[in-house]
């Protein structure tokens, strides 16, 4: 299934992708695409349904963030050795971790703010993981089955806040707008293998990333595994994963957004995102 959040910011509804790419309200079934609503029982439900008797969405609604009342929102760095050598570090020998505030969360094609004082805000394309089961200290044998599904994130950026002002990366990954997530979460039973997906993102037309999830020096299970190892991962929880090369960090020499310009990403099967660039206030 591909599950979606639908409205004005802070009033979306649950809904579902149909196989002709029109949304059906979940709104009689779910109070949101959130919380226990991701457990396997709760999205079984949701396969049961008869598609045809739930009612359309009207018009051409704003779509939300895919995944609603996010408790923690991990991020893990450097996770592609071509990236990590684009940026001038090591590849790491242990995921590195960093938390993404949640209020920087927002819809797949709303405006990205470049925050006031900014000189270097990036993109970053990710393959984004929700959990559907609580985790804790899970195997890597059975971490997938805690995953409720897959999304594409766009981990933005502010670099000089994140590597010249001090301390821990969270303040350059922050901002209002540095997380767009969806346009939905499809639900694992459609992703049979998550390190075979391509990701892309543009600049403006110009082809900036290209990668694989083949290509992550931590694949998706272990991932789940380690973060489990050192805090309690809860349904609704998102972990992006890393980013492949093609960051404006990396160029030759370094580019950085504009107000003016136009994201559009995605990842295989997952959808796609597009942003525009404005000054934040």
């Amino acid at each position: 299934m591909k599950l979606l959040r639908y409205g004005e910011p802070g009033v979306e509804r649950p809904g579902l992708l149909d196989d002709r790419g029109r949304i059906r309200d979940l709104g009689d079934h779910l109070s949101d695409i959130a919380g226990s609503c991701l457990s396997d029982e709760s999205l079984s439900r949701l396969r049961a349904l008869d598609l045809e008797s739930l009612p359309l969405a009207g018009g051409t609604p704003r779509i939300g963030a895919c995944v609603g009342a996010i408790g923690n929102f991990v991020c893990v760095g450097l996770n592609y050795a071509d990236h990590a050598a684009e940026t001038g570090k090591t590849p790491p020998t242990e995921p590195v971790l960093f938390m993404k505030a949640t209020s920087a969360v927002c819809g797949p094609n709303d405006a990205v703010e470049i925050p006031r004082g900014s000189e270097k805000t990036d993109w970053e394309v990710e393959l984004g993981v929700v959990i559907g089961t609580r985790a804790k200290h899970v195997t890597r044998a059975e971490a997938l089955d805690f995953v409720a599904g897959y999304c594409v994130v766009n981990d933005v950026s502010e670099r000089a806040f994140q590597s010249e002002r001090g301390g821990q990366w969270t303040k350059g990954k922050s901002a209002d707008t540095f997380g767009p997530l969806g346009p939905w979460l499809v639900t694992r039973d459609e992703v049979p293998d998550p390190q075979s997906l391509g990701l892309w993102l543009d600049v403006d037309g110009v082809r900036r990333q290209t990668g694989s999830t083949a290509r992550m020096i931590f694949g998706v299970a272990e991932l789940v595994s380690y973060i489990s190892r050192f805090m309690t991962l809860h349904p609704g929880d998102i972990i992006a994963t890393g980013t492949p090369p093609g960051v404006g960090l990396g160029q030759k020499p370094p580019v950085f957004l504009r107000a003016g310009q136009t994201m559009h990403l995605g990842i295989d099967g997952l959808g796609e995102q597009r942003q525009a660039v404005v000054q934040g206030a």
